[in-house]
């Protein structure tokens, strides 16, 4: 069953189309990352997900209900964790998520809520004092403690530092663990890739490619790197058919494959046949990041525009 569904969404501003047509589906318990520039969409995207902008066009289902009107039993189901927000700074992290614990029926304990985010040792210190990254770490406790079925992410570890990262990275973990649907933004390749299920691309609105790191770069035509040594007397033409064509660089050939364990049982067959060695034969896999690059190139690094919306906070 689907977590949310997205059919046709489309949202403008003005004469600039933020969102257009995109199709989105994401299963319950599953981790999916949404990637793309600065300007492509993808925080009105969520935002129309959670509730807090209207869409011109299209149908949006977030856990059965329409945002624009599920009301309060929908609003205990979810979670937000915003890339900035605010909090009244005299008041304590455990204070805080006690208070924001009193507003949903099924609440996380407080205690536990803290020692998932890692706040331990600043549970009883004022916001005022708290680091950027504690105040971080605050966002995920409120967003995390009334239990949500559905939790959504924006740049949750954005002022982390490495070890803070590993630690929300676990808790992304333990969330999917207890069957919880986790939607991802993140301008962080390798948190996507490490965390996410299924990575969807948006650029100028519409959704590029999806799927996984491997599906991506396979309809980014960019598979795997097949290279070793020429052996002593064997020229390319004396290879076997590999489907894409074999080049020389100096002494290594190398071939691009999408079929990277066929391709490899083949090659490997046909040196022994001939008792011949493949000297540093390996199988690299294009990076998250050149895919990326490769779908959405250096464009669309305008930021989003914003445009105020009554209820919108």
């Amino acid at each position: 069953m689907a977590a949310v569904e997205v059919e046709g969404l489309r949202k403008t501003y003005g004469d600039v189309v933020a969102v257009d047509r995109i199709d989105l589906e994401i299963a319950e318990g599953e981790v999916l990352a949404i990637l793309g520039p600065n300007g492509a969409g993808k925080t009105t995207t969520v935002e129309i997900l959670e509730g807090y902008r209207t869409p011109d066009a299209g149908r949006v289902r977030v856990l059965g209900a329409d945002p624009q009107t599920g009301g309060r039993a929908w609003r205990e189901r979810i979670g937000i964790v915003l890339q900035e927000a605010g909090f009244e700074e005299l008041f304590t992290p455990r204070e805080l998520i006690r208070l924001h614990a009193g507003w949903y029926p099924h609440p996380r304990a407080v205690d536990e809520v803290i020692e998932m985010v890692g706040l331990e040792d600043k549970a009883d210190a004022r916001v005022r004092t708290l680091s950027g990254g504690q105040r971080r770490r605050l966002d995920l406790a409120l967003g995390i403690v009334g239990s949500p079925e559905l939790l959504f992410l924006d740049e949750p570890t954005t002022g982390f530092d490495p070890s803070a990262r590993r630690r929300a990275w676990e808790l992304v973990d333990r969330l999917r663990d207890t069957g919880a649907t986790i939607l991802l933004t993140t301008h962080y390749l390798d948190e996507a890739q490490h965390l996410a299920d299924r990575l969807v691309v948006v650029d100028h609105g519409r959704v590029v490619a999806q799927g996984t790191a491997e599906q991506l770069a396979a309809t980014a035509g960019m598979g795997a790197v097949i290279s070793f040594r020429l052996p002593d007397g064997i020229e390319v033409a004396d290879l076997p058919d590999l489907g894409d064509p074999v080049r020389a660089v100096g002494a290594v050939a190398e071939v691009r494959t999408v079929h990277a364990t066929a391709d490899v049982a083949r090659l490997a067959g046909w040196a022994v046949e001939r008792g011949v060695e493949l000297a540093d034969l390996t199988l690299t896999r294009p990076s998250l990041e050149q895919v990326y690059l490769d779908l959405v190139g250096a464009e669309g690094l305008a930021e989003e525009p914003v445009a105020a919306e009554p209820g919108v906070m």
